[in-house]
């Protein structure tokens, strides 16, 4: 028994999440020399691809994956959610997330937690022995509770994110070297207090990855100008995920895994030009900014990513939809969607979901009545600003996916079959910590 052991009373089983936003499995399992680290990880323990939710959005996901329920649960189903009765819409922040957290349930089993760098947790939970929030966050001090860690964070130069407008511009040098700095400052930072050793839950999250993803994954896929770099960064990522492993103590559990997976991004679409063009949603002005310019002809909106709301009697201010003719003007709009095409002639979406099926809880009354999985390379934007084009491209070259989010577990014990998600990973990790995982109490289901 080590010291941190005895300071902690010997609790039991330990185990220390380490998040990598939005890395997808394939890109491990393909480039084992640039992962050696994740590679024998998965390989003295488990590894594999797993679904993520929907919609495959962070501010979506990380309520999930900490929660181990759906949105329906969660009340979180995106950036941009809509209030209920209205057509003003809200960001979600951490006091949104209805569901518990994975580590208040440690905490209630009287288990210390430090939480590091979670999206959607802003403003800070003071339940933990420290926190720090991640996206969305306005500040390091305004971010970390206890103060006393606030100041540790800032004296180390920890940084909440990347500065992804850096990420617009043509030459991505500056952009590069800024997530590599960024990357080194949080495993500074998740190093420190992985080596305290005054929890039984460390839960961490690396989201650099995701915005380097966001702008130099086309780059990877297709061999382009910063191929080299997007590799030499992900060395980095492994090499420090393989330095924490190394500095866990003997009774932890090491957690890998992503919210979402990655690929090249082709065209962004959006979709509420098409609905505009396709006679679903219309404007009382000419310039429209928001929801409110929405008129009483509207049958169809939409929120990004691939979320559409029918504009349904009773429920919207100006609604046009009648209740009893609900379920065959959705049917309609659900076919219209299966069959936009792209400028290649590609379907745009892979399948079109029905709420029913993708949510259920007591935070559905805002749930989107449709949510559209693109197929590859079609990322599904829903601005209200005009666009001229359905069909365009911007600065980022990588985009969301639904299918291969990451899970690696430091433990043979643990399978990953292929009907694992997200939902998944709260359970399994109570069941790592030899905590009741409340089966009934999750839309998941541990994978011990």
């Amino acid at each position: 028994m080590g010291l941190f052991d005895r300071l902690r009373g010997d609790d039991g089983p330990r185990v220390a999440f380490v998040g990598i936003d939005g890395v997808p499995w394939s890109l491990i399992e393909d480039n084992p020399e640039t992962f050696p680290n994740l590679t024998a990880m998965a390989e003295d323990g488990a590894g594999g691809p797993m679904q993520s939710i929907v919609p495959p959005e962070s501010s979506a996901c990380w309520p999930a994956l900490t929660t181990g329920t759906n949105p329906g649960k969660t009340g979180v189903y995106g950036f941009q959610d809509r209030e209920v009765g209205s057509y003003d819409t809200y960001v979600p922040m951490g006091n949104d997330v209805q569901s518990t957290r994975l580590w208040n349930r440690v905490i209630e089993a009287d288990r210390d937690a430090t939480v590091m760098n979670v999206p959607v947790t802003f403003p800070p939970d003071r339940e933990p022995t420290r926190m720090v929030s991640g996206f969305l966050s306005p500040s390091v001090e305004k971010a970390a509770v206890p103060a006393s860690f606030a100041a540790e964070l800032e004296s180390m130069g920890y940084r909440i994110d990347v500065n992804a407008k850096l990420g617009h511009d043509a030459d991505k040098t500056e952009f590069i070297q800024d997530a590599f700095e960024t990357l080194e400052a949080r495993y500074t930072a998740f190093e420190r207090y992985v080596e305290e050793g005054d929890w039984d839950l460390f839960f961490g999250v690396f989201m650099t990855t995701d915005r380097v993803n966001h702008f130099l994954f086309e780059d990877y896929e297709r061999d382009g100008e910063y191929h080299d770099e997007f590799l030499e960064f992900y060395a980095a990522v492994d090499e420090y995920l393989g330095a924490l492993r190394e500095k866990l103590p003997a009774d932890t559990t090491m957690v890998v895994a992503s919210d979402h997976g990655f690929t090249t991004l082709d065209y962004e679409v959006h979709l509420n030009k098409w609905l505009q063009e396709a006679g679903w949603l219309s404007f009382e002005s000419e310039d429209p900014e928001d929801l409110s310019d929405i008129d009483s002809e509207t049958t169809a909106y939409s929120f990004i990513p691939g979320r559409f709301y029918l504009n349904l009697d009773g429920r919207e201010p100006r609604g046009s939809v009648p209740e009893s003719e609900y379920e065959s003007v959705r049917a309609d709009l659900k076919a219209e969607i299966e069959s936009l095409t792209g400028p290649d002639g590609r379907p745009v979406v892979d399948r079109v979901v029905p709420k029913e099926e993708a949510f259920a809880g007591d935070h559905d009354d805002i749930a989107p009545d449709l949510i559209a999985i693109p197929n590859d390379g079609f990322d599904l934007k829903s601005g209200f600003t005009a666009h001229e084009n359905v069909f365009d491209k911007g600065p980022r070259n990588g985009m969301h996916t639904f299918e291969e989010a990451t899970l690696i577990v430091d433990d043979p014990s643990v399978s990953i079959p292929a009907e694992t998600d997200l939902l998944d990973i709260a359970p399994t990790i109570l069941d790592l910590m030899d905590l009741d995982p409340a089966v009934s109490e999750f839309d998941g289901e541990s994978r011990c």
